[in-house]
Parts: C-alpha cells; sequence; structure tokens
C-alpha cells in the first residue's frame, strides 16, 4: 500500500515510481472505469467492490499489486493486508508526508495516529512486513519501486 494525505497525492507518486503500471490500483482509477456506467449513488459502493475484486484477483493470481489510497483509515489498510496475509504474499506499506500546512484537517487525527502506530513499531500487528516512511525531498529523489521475486535457493 501507497498512502498519505490528499496533499502527497499517493496514486501520482505510485504512477510515477512504480514500474510495473498494471500492479497500481486506487480508488481515483476505479471510480473512472465507473462513471458514466452506474448511477452517482452507487460509485462509492460500486468503486469499493470493485477495487476489492481487483486486489483479489491480482493477489490469487501470485501479481504485484499496489493500492494507492488517501485513505488513513486502519479497517481499510487491514482489509488489503488480510487478503495478501491469506495469500502468503507480502505486505508492505509506504507512508508519503505532507507538509503540515497542507493536510486537511480531516486527516489531521488519523495521520497522528498512523505515524504513532509506525514510529511504535506496532504496523506488524496490522499484519505489516514493511513499513516506509517518505517526506521532503526522499518524495522527489525516489526514482522507481521494482517488484521482484526473491531469489531461487541453489
Amino acid at each position: 500500500m501507497i498512502l498519505g494525505p490528499a496533499a502527497s497525492r499517493p496514486a501520482a507518486f505510485a504512477d510515477r515510481v512504480v514500474e510495473e503500471r498494471g500492479a497500481i490500483l486506487s480508488r481515483a482509477k476505479v471510480r473512472a472505469l465507473l462513471a458514466g456506467r452506474v448511477t452517482e449513488d452507487k460509485i462509492e459502493a460500486g468503486t469499493t467492490e470493485l477495487l476489492e475484486a481487483a486486489v483479489l484477483r491480482r493477489v490469487r493470481a501470485n501479481q504485484s499489486v499496489v493500492v494507492a489510497t488517501e485513505t488513513l483509515d486502519a479497517a481499510e489498510r487491514e482489509r488489503y493486508a488480510r487478503v495478501a496475509h491469506a495469500n502468503r504474499r507480502p505486505r508492505h506499506l509506504i507512508l508519503l508526508e505532507a507538509r503540515r500546512d497542507d493536510v486537511l484537517d480531516h486527516e489531521r487525527a488519523p495521520l497522528h495516529e498512523l505515524r504513532r502506530l509506525l514510529d511504535a513499531g506496532e504496523l506488524g500487528r496490522e499484519g505489516f512486513q514493511t513499513v516506509l516512511r517518505l517526506g521532503g525531498n526522499a518524495l522527489t529523489e525516489l526514482k522507481r519501486i521494482v517488484f521482484q521475486p526473491p531469489p531461487q535457493p541453489h
């Protein structure tokens, strides 16, 4: 998962750095697919359902998947960590930071809680094996994220 407040633009960051384009899934991409195909009042439910189905399909096919989201909600993180864990797939989280002034009011409390969990090393309890926090120049200096299978023993 790549997540952060709206100002950190997780989906744009993923599009820029993740080498495998087909691996990147986001609510915005799914909403765009549904636009004009379902009524406006069903977009959110349809987005959640379609995104979860796409993640599950890729995970079960042993393909890499990156969920890029502005949602800082623990329940959403857990949902995707559980799918990966159930299918014995790696689970990584990248938290993108934004300037304090750019964080929206409704994002402050969940972002603070996420940082607290990260700093305390507690995101492993949510099922994540590795967690990375990126901010400042690291956001622009990072060039590529490449998924490769682990080396085979000889």
